[in-house]
């Protein structure tokens, strides 16, 4: 079992470097903000949409069912998803190959206008089909953006990050996932509550999206500051270290087990966010009967206990290991979908809010500490595009078809608690996927 785990890791050879190598304190902070920004960006985009779902469906997909048009909206939202794997591809090669910095800033630039696109297409009223075309096309370019984002922003912390906090710092990457959900959630709850039902229906909805721009051209001007990692640069130098003319051909070559782990370990991380922090707004209203102010509420408290949780796990799972967080993570979230999902749908608005932020916190901790071990399984020649391929895969699979798929189930099934089997199931294959992880805390990144 361990053989899939990792490769195996060696004293350093010749013309090879550690993760200490290029560590520099005065830089830190730096690289973490720029990382963090990109996350928020991408995790903003992809969460307004799901939060303007209802306002979406209504100009942009016709139908007399209204529940059919929410299904044709999640659709759209789940077809990007499959663009995130050939993004992953393109980002993944241009930053093994060319830099990590290069790769990074050309996908927060690509995020931030397909996302303003959204913002500024005219309705099915005025286009007719040619709106829904528009915005699925802008909806695959945030997807294609998106497939370069998180994996190499967390590879590009790795190599900056000092061996014995690295699980630490790329926990702060990934609070701009839930941060990003975050603002998305204040966004659209500030919106509904500012304005009224008609101008939110008329033109007001568009306001967050075009904020996107305003994001990503910051997120843009501090990349573009950073310094490469040096353990990229090492590699570009070192004589004993062939890089690859398509990295993606030499992960799959050499690493193909571990794009198999990484896939795994990322379902409670992928489908659990989507279902806990982003398709839990919708069942709040649909099958809880909350207000869209209560749903968007309980989601902006949800995100910040996943922040809470995130550099919490970093730091234990710097000092005992990062498979008993990915163990206590998702053997918890399994124990607790079910009751949690009940909750939600008839406990009091207080007790619906805890449950939601139960759900939320315990992914976190998995989240918290998995790029750090995905970076450790992966060689420096190809980390970018070995965990940009993996949490794609994951992402294709069971991220953006999840709102989709538990829509679908209550609409199949005429059981509205059929979401809470999809997230135990997530959870358990994470669980089931931990034994197969090796420990690699304290292992110096391999060129």
């Amino acid at each position: 079992m361990a053989d899939l785990a990792a490769e195996p890791t060696h004293p350093n050879r010749p013309g090879e470097a550690s993760s200490k190598v290029g560590a520099h304190p005065a830089d830190t902070l730096k690289v973490i903000r720029a990382a963090i920004l990109g996350t928020v960006v991408e995790y903003y985009d992809f969460g307004i949409y799901g939060y303007m779902a209802t306002l979406l469906a209504a100009h942009f997909f016709v139908e007399s069912d209204p529940n059919s048009a929410l299904l044709s909206t999640f659709a759209a939202f789940a077809v990007a998803f499959f663009l995130r794997a050939p993004g992953g591809i393109l980002f993944g090669h241009m930053g093994d190959k060319y830099g990590r910095k290069k790769a990074l800033t050309w996908t927060i630039l690509l995020m931030a206008v397909a996302t303003t696109g959204i913002g500024l297409i005219p309705s099915y009223a005025t286009l007719g089909i040619w709106a829904t075309c528009l915005l699925v096309l802008c909806r695959c370019l945030q997807g294609f953006a998106a497939g370069g984002e998180l994996g190499g922003a967390n590879a590009f912390v790795s190599e900056h990050a000092p061996v014995h906090r690295r699980a630490f710092h790329t926990s702060f990457v990934n609070t701009g996932t839930y941060l990003g959900s975050l603002v998305a959630s204040l966004v659209a709850l500030v919106l509904t509550s500012a304005v009224s039902e008609d101008t939110l229906h008329d033109w007001a909805w568009r306001i967050p999206f075009l904020l996107s721009a305003v994001i990503g051209l910051i997120g843009l001007y501090i990349r573009r500051q950073l310094p490469e990692t040096e353990q990229f640069e090492a590699v570009q130098e070192s004589d004993s270290v062939e890089v690859a003319k398509y990295p993606i051909a030499d992960v799959f070559a050499h690493a193909w087990r571990q794009i198999v782990l990484v896939t795994f370990l990322g379902a409670l991380i992928v489908g659990g966010y989507y279902v806990a922090g982003v398709y839990a707004a919708s069942y709040l209203q649909t099958e809880g009967g909350r207000s869209a102010d209560f749903a968007f509420t309980s989601t902006c408290i949800a995100m910040v206990a996943a922040v809470i949780s995130l550099p919490i796990a970093g730091y234990v799972g710097d000092r005992i290991g990062r498979r008993p967080v990915f163990f206590f993570g998702s053997g918890v979230t399994a124990l607790i979908s079910l009751p949690a999902f009940m909750v939600m749908r008839d406990g009091s608005p207080v007790a619906a809010v805890l449950a939601q932020c139960s759900l939320t916190f315990f992914i976190g901790l998995v989240n918290g500490v998995s790029f750090a071990a995905y970076a450790e399984i992966f060689r420096a020649r190809y980390r970018y595009s070995g965990i940009a391929m993996s949490n794609n895969v994951t992402n294709m699979a069971l991220g953006g078809t999840a709102p989709f798929i538990a829509t679908l189930l209550i609409n199949t099934t005429d059981n509205n608690l059929a979401p809470a089997g999809y997230l135990i199931a997530t959870a358990l294959m994470t669980f089931l996927a931990t034994f197969f992880l090796k420990e690699t805390r304290g292992t110096e990144l391999e060129l």
